[in-house]
């Protein structure tokens, strides 16, 4: 339809950055300790638009822009926030220890931080680290895993993987793994086409999906370093609801993706870090309720918070009445057209771009070993 001669022109929409869950450090960004149970527009001085990467870890926070700088909040008592000195930082923060070098990538552990500031002649993309488990995924789609399997995060037989090892692609139906992310005892792997691959522990709803039960299965001892075997929990199974999720992120046990432009989030709730003002547990994934109408671009957990960047919605015309609807979960044109833009922006990201690890101690009783 063609704009009507002399029609004022709505104001560009905006975007944001919302953060909520555990605070006890600071690690929202927020200027104060106070855990939120749900999303809080943060206002700093960066252009949100120009953020690239969100990642939490135990009780720090770092965001990379797409100019490479890095800024950094939270818990800073062992030095993760890279700052200089040990006091924790209630604002995020610019890091400036990194002798003008481009910061590419970041990961939060729990009390550490590595920083990528680029990759040359390497087939590893990325490398995750979990509780006790670390993975790689290579230029060639392939996934690497060693480490602890307590929980069935290696999806092997083996208790203990001492080396690398390769996943299968019959585990992933086949298709080459782009990007993979971590928690601290379950994985979630997107591949080529867009499916995405939840396994590893299940207590809290993590892998967004109900599994049988199998009470006596125990990891071998011995050397049974079968890949994609065991039970359930241990082998990757395809979330069909997560498919061309354009962005995923893995706290401890709890993760959110953007799916049709809209937030979504499951697994542990102790904190409020799934952002539907509770502290139960989610089961499956579903949309954050407060940001239906901010389509996401990017999102970021740490062990026991959360962070998403959202579009703000378009002001409206001037001298017209903004328009006043409520959500309406049913509704399915504008859910199809963001659809359409998450597959466009999955198809064109490269593998590297959207991995995330992280990892965390038990914190508050509340994700235990």
């Amino acid at each position: 339809m063609e704009r009507e001669s002399g029609a004022s022109e709505a104001a560009p929409a905006e975007a944001a950055l919302f953060a909520w869950g555990a605070n006890s450090y600071g690690q929202l960004g927020l200027g104060h300790k106070e855990d939120v149970l749900l999303p809080q527009q943060l206002n700093d001085f960066w252009k949100p638009e120009c953020v690239r990467r969100i990642t939490g870890g135990g009780g720090h926070s770092a965001i990379v822009t797409g100019e490479g700088g890095l800024f950094v909040c939270g818990l800073n008592k062992d030095g993760q926030l890279g700052l200089g000195h040990t006091e924790d930082v209630l604002y995020f923060t610019t890091c400036r220890s990194l002798l003008g070098c481009p910061v590419q990538q970041v990961a939060c552990g729990w009390d550490f931080t590595i920083i990528l500031t680029g990759m040359e002649k390497s087939k590893a993309t990325c490398v995750l680290a979990g509780s006790d488990h670390s993975a790689s995924l290579t230029d060639a789609g392939e996934l690497y895993v060693w480490g602890s399997n307590k929980h069935g995060q290696l999806a092997s037989l083996a208790a203990f993987l001492p080396l690398p090892q390769k996943i299968e692609a019959r585990c992933f139906q086949n298709e080459k793994v782009t990007s993979v992310w971590s928690g601290w005892t379950h994985l979630v792997a997107q591949t080529e086409t867009g499916k995405v691959f939840t396994w590893g522990r299940a207590d809290y709803g993590q892998l967004g999906r109900t599994l049988e039960s199998h009470e006596g299965w125990k990891p071998q001892s011995h050397d049974s370093a079968l890949p994609c075997s065991g039970p359930q929990k241990s082998m990757p199974s395809c979330l069909r609801c997560l498919t061309g999720a354009a962005e995923v992120s893995c706290g401890s046990e709890h993760n959110l993706a953007v799916i049709g432009g809209t937030c979504y989030s499951w697994g542990w709730n102790e904190h409020g870090m799934c952002g539907d003002g509770s502290e139960a547990n989610i089961w499956a994934p579903k949309p954050v309720p407060s940001l239906r109408s901010s389509p996401g671009l990017l999102v970021g957990c740490g062990a026991g918070h959360s962070l998403a960047l959202c579009q703000l919605p378009a002001l409206p015309a001037l001298g017209q009445r903004p328009k006043v609807t409520g959500p309406s979960p049913d509704a399915t044109e504008s859910a199809e057209s963001l659809e359409a833009m998450d597959r466009e922006r999955w198809k064109e990201r490269k593998p590297e771009t959207s991995t995330q690890s992280l990892t965390s101690p038990e914190m508050g009783g509340g994700a235990g070993s």
